[in-house]
């Protein structure tokens, strides 16, 4: 095997010449060591024809490559030129120039013109002959790394939030709870070695008990990666500990913001039995109502339920409130199936919308004849309700004379039909609802007081969807499911990009804003992927607004500053002067818009992606190299994306 010292391809025989010189630093080196060493940190492995050998190249200096005689790598055939090439390497870094060749220098294929930097890796083609530049990098020393504070850990977290959003990303949150008496500094020092390099721990030491917590921050790793990968750190760390309770959330299945994070993986360690990783989806619960399925994830949700399990055993009458389209029948009805009379009716009235002459009509009841159009007896809501429970929503809404039946009927227990002098006795159990400050109303009068007290025998308040983030996925992925059903068509996947749209959003119209939306993308979206796009056509107007001034606008307030006249004296007999012509106001100018980065960011993915499994023929693993993508992302995206394999 040749060294550098003069290499002969013609006959492939080593030539001494002791006067060969390597430029650099202006001074002569040393011959390389012999070619039977092992290679050094630079070297060239050569193919000619059916052989191929290795040469090696100094630390620092000039090689020059053609056939002439005094070159310092000499290559046969007649297409190679006296001085063909030269390879440099300075500090580290290796350029290839061609020297004027007749038919030229290629590099991984292609053509140079100029001086070209190479990789560890690329091919230098030169005639027949190819050279494949070998760097090795020396060793870095080992650094140990060290666990962010709970402050840094906290900026970090957001920072990576804020980039997963922007690029449709996704990340996963761990929290390690050791067992008692394990040493915090050991589990620090094995923790920070077992972590990925693009990974960030953190630790928070409690001041009184000395007792610690740890954090893991896993970006580029989404919900179906998540429980290989914290099974792997915990299984490092049992060495530490084998009894540490373990609990992860992932963005955006779990929730887009820090603090809901923060919770789902807490939560989910929590309740972790010793020596396992808990997913924070095992935290939430679901049930079903009747043909409803409900879902609560959050904290405050899931103890709002579980009060309302226990006042679903006793019979007093509850007053439900919180914003409109919360879920307060929802609440209703789940009082109703864990109570004792889940078998009876559920009878639902909402009182806003029923007409302000049928609303006792439709509460009490009527007999025939009792006014014009009561052709036959018919008994109200409440005595149909009678065994079971009575929904009255939008209970605010009630005349003041209905008001002061109801009363009656809660305390008697009796109900007097319209048109009848007989009280029937009923059983019902009432369950109100308002989006009003309905104790306020009572306060000023606009509302019985004496019926506030008996409706709020128990109270229950609804928190609106935005402070709800954990159950914002959950709450979407089965609304849409749900929505597909209905509309027969197979579920629609939500995509990170549009999970992340959707956590945007304000949401003011609540579970039923969020049910529409859902409902018109099963009928809406043609692909199997729910994407941002689609949603912004929805509600992407809520989420940034639009500029209300118009030329029609604009006008119309002119026409109105024109009409406008002083007052004058009685004493004046002369008209008023005509107003003046106003002056056009210059037409404004169209408002810059921009596309959403991301959706930019999926289009070229999407379009690079296909041109790479094109260039490839269709082989998945090539293609992603080509444009260097991680072989598990690139299938990832070719199922999110719905590109032919």
């Amino acid at each position: 095997m040749p060294s550098l010292s003069r290499v002969n391809l013609k006959t492939h025989t080593r030539v001494e010449h002791p006067t060969t010189k390597i430029v650099g630093h202006a001074r002569e080196r040393e011959p390389p060591p012999p070619p039977e060493e092992s290679p050094g940190r630079y070297y060239l492995l050569v193919f000619q024809d059916d052989r191929s050998w290795m040469v090696q190249l100094p630390e620092e200096g000039s090689v020059v490559i053609g056939r002439a005689d005094d070159v310092d790598l000499q290559l046969p055939g007649k297409a190679v030129s006296r001085r063909h090439a030269r390879l440099t390497l300075k500090d580290g870094v290796a350029q290839v120039v061609d020297l004027d060749s007749q038919n030229g220098v290629w590099v991984n294929g292609e053509r140079i013109n100029a001086a070209r930097t190479l990789s560890s890796g690329d091919s230098v083609s030169i005639s027949e002959t190819s050279l494949i530049y070998h760097a090795n990098s020396p060793p870095r020393p080992v650094m140990r790394r060290r666990a962010l504070d709970s402050e840094h850990f906290r900026e970090r977290v957001l920072e990576e939030l804020e980039r997963a959003h922007r690029f449709a990303r996704e990340l996963v949150l761990v929290i390690l709870l050791p067992s008692e008496g394990v040493d915090p500094q050991r589990f620090e020092e094995l923790l920070t070695s077992v972590v990925r390099l693009i990974d960030v721990a953190s630790v928070d030491h409690h001041p009184v008990d000395h007792t610690a917590q740890f954090y893991v921050l896993m970006p580029e790793t989404g919900a179906a990666d998540a429980a290989a990968a914290v099974a792997r750190i915990s299984r490092e760390l049992a060495a530490v500990d084998p009894r540490m309770r373990v609990g992860y959330a992932c963005s955006p299945a779990d929730g887009s913001d820090l603090d809901s994070l923060f919770t789902s993986a807490r939560d989910a360690a929590r309740v972790a039995v010793r020596g396992e990783a808990r997913a924070a989806t095992a935290t939430s619960r679901a049930f079903e109502l009747g043909d409803v399925e409900v879902v609560v994830a959050e904290p405050s949700m899931i103890r709002l339920y579980a009060l309302i399990e226990r006042l679903a055993a006793s019979s007093l009458p509850v007053l439900i409130t919180g914003e409109t389209g919360t879920g307060k029948e929802v609440a209703a009805s789940a009082i109703h199936y864990w109570s004792a009379r889940k078998d009876g009716p559920f009878v639902t009235l909402n009182c806003a919308a029923l007409q302000e002459g049928l609303v006792e009509s439709e509460l009490f009841g009527h007999e025939r004849g009792a006014f014009t159009g009561a052709v036959s007896s018919k008994p109200g809501l409440l005595e149909a309700g009678s065994g079971g429970t009575v929904f009255l929503d939008e209970i605010g809404e009630l005349t003041a004379s209905a008001q002061a039946k109801l009363l009656r009927v809660l305390e008697t227990k009796r109900v007097m039909r319209v048109g009848d002098v007989r009280e029937r006795e009923i059983d019902i159990r009432i369950v109100a609802a308002t989006h009003h400050d309905i104790e306020q109303e009572a306060r000023v009068g606009r509302f019985r007081q004496d019926l506030f007290f008996r409706l709020s025998g128990a109270t229950v308040w609804l928190p609106p969807l935005r402070d709800r983030p954990r159950e914002l996925p959950q709450l979407a992925r089965s609304l849409l499911r749900n929505a597909c059903a209905k509309v027969g068509r197979p579920t629609l996947e939500i995509s990170v990009g549009a999970m992340r749209y959707l956590a945007r959003h304000r949401w003011p119209g609540n579970i039923r804003e969020l049910r529409n939306v859902m409902e018109y993308m099963a009928a809406t979206v043609p692909g199997d992927v729910l994407e941002a796009d689609h949603l912004d056509e929805r509600i992407g107007r809520k989420i940034t607004g639009r500029p209300v001034s118009s030329r029609t606008s604009r006008a119309d307030q002119a026409t109105a500053r024109v009409n406008v006249t002083p007052t004058s004296s009685p004493a004046s007999t002369q008209a008023p002067p005509p107003a003046p012509e106003p002056k056009p106001e210059p037409e404004p100018e169209p408002r810059k818009t921009f596309r959403p980065i991301a959706e930019e960011v999926r289009e070229l993915e999407i379009r690079r992606m296909s041109e790479a499994l094109a260039a490839t023929g269709g082989v998945q693993t090539q293609a992603a190299n080509l444009i260097d993508m991680p072989l598990r992302t690139f299938v990832n995206k070719l199922k999110r994306y719905g590109l032919k394999r």
